[in-house]
């Protein structure tokens, strides 16, 4: 009987090399290794951790979480203990466990953003990238976006770049832009060396029995199977006009059909979020069902499907 040959999983993320491409995405696996308790980080390409500003934050009033069609809306508003705390305390645990680690970081200016990426220094080589959160919809004042606007967008990525920290940085950019791809270009312009593509999307829910807001704040992101065709758009129109970029294709993935399909589309990389909020271990789940689905269908190099979409419809 013939061998069942072995699906290479390895991907380049750029400079980056994973052991597959199923990312924990940021906000969904802990601060540290609270996750990684139960859901073994050793399997997955990378893990992003919460964002972090070079403050604390205390995040929105609560209630912060509620379900929506297909999906959730959350207003957590990315409360965290600051970039140093994680530092010395959350990432030496997650990173114990065998994680490559991806920090994620945020601010309210570009300063801060630059504040941001000097704390990481102390990390040294426990990092294997930096995401540049710039799109976050459920901070207080969701209308100030710099993902929304070019040159925003160029200023704070340039700002991470400065601190020459010697990572990729990955630009985590909205779909709630006219043109996203020439955002895209701006991140790309200021030293990103690749792309998160997307972050939730602006939603907003209502509770008619008390005609409040669900949720404690003005509004949150709406995130789950419901915005896995956005993500897809979005992937795809970028990975269009900047080829060859690295990105982590993110949103709306719960099943291991879906990252083949955020591959298809673009992606180098795939991003799994909310489907941890219900399924701890679904980021390993989603793996061996990518894996199964490569060896059914004759692929040998996860790698392969990268943009490899086919036009000629029957």
């Amino acid at each position: 009987m013939a061998r069942r040959r072995v699906v290479d999983l390895s991907v380049a993320l750029g400079a980056l090399e994973l052991v597959n491409p199923i990312v924990a995405a940021s906000g969904t696996f802990g601060h540290g290794d609270e996750v990684a308790r139960v859901c073994d980080p050793r399997r997955l390409g990378a893990v992003t951790t919460k964002s972090q500003a070079p403050f604390a934050w205390a995040g929105n009033p609560p209630p912060r979480l509620h379900p929506a069609a297909a999906g959730m809306v959350n207003a957590v508003g990315l409360q965290g203990h600051g970039v140093a705390h994680w530092v010395a305390h959350d990432l030496p645990a997650l990173r114990a466990r065998g994680a490559t680690v991806i920090a994620s970081i945020w601010g309210h200016t570009v300063d801060d953003y630059a504040r941001a990426a000097e704390m990481l220094a102390p990390a040294g080589g426990d990092l294997a990238a930096v995401e540049v959160n710039l799109s976050c919809p459920n901070t207080k004042n969701e209308s100030v976006i710099f993902a929304h606007e070019a040159g925003a967008t160029a200023d704070a990525v340039r700002a991470v770049a400065s601190a020459d920290l010697g990572l990729p940085i990955l630009a985590k950019l909205s779909a709630a832009v006219a043109e996203l791809p020439h955002i895209a270009g701006a991140a790309l312009d200021g030293g990103a060396t690749g792309l998160t593509l997307v972050n939730t999307v602006r939603a907003f829910l209502v509770d008619a029995e008390a005609r409040r807001p669900a949720l404690g704040s003005s509004g949150g992101g709406l995130s789950g199977s419901a915005i896995k065709p956005i993500a897809l758009r979005a992937v795809h129109d970028v990975t269009q006009a900047h080829p060859g970029i690295a990105v982590i294709g993110t949103g709306g993935v719960s099943s291991g059909l879906d990252a083949v399909e955020m591959l298809l589309a673009g992606a180098t990389a795939v991003g799994v979020g909310t489907a941890t909020f219900l399924e701890p271990r679904a980021t390993l789940r989603i793996l061996d069902e990518l894996t199964t689905w490569c060896a059914k269908h004759g692929v040998l190099r996860v790698r392969e499907l990268t943009g490899a979409l086919r036009w000629d419809h029957p």
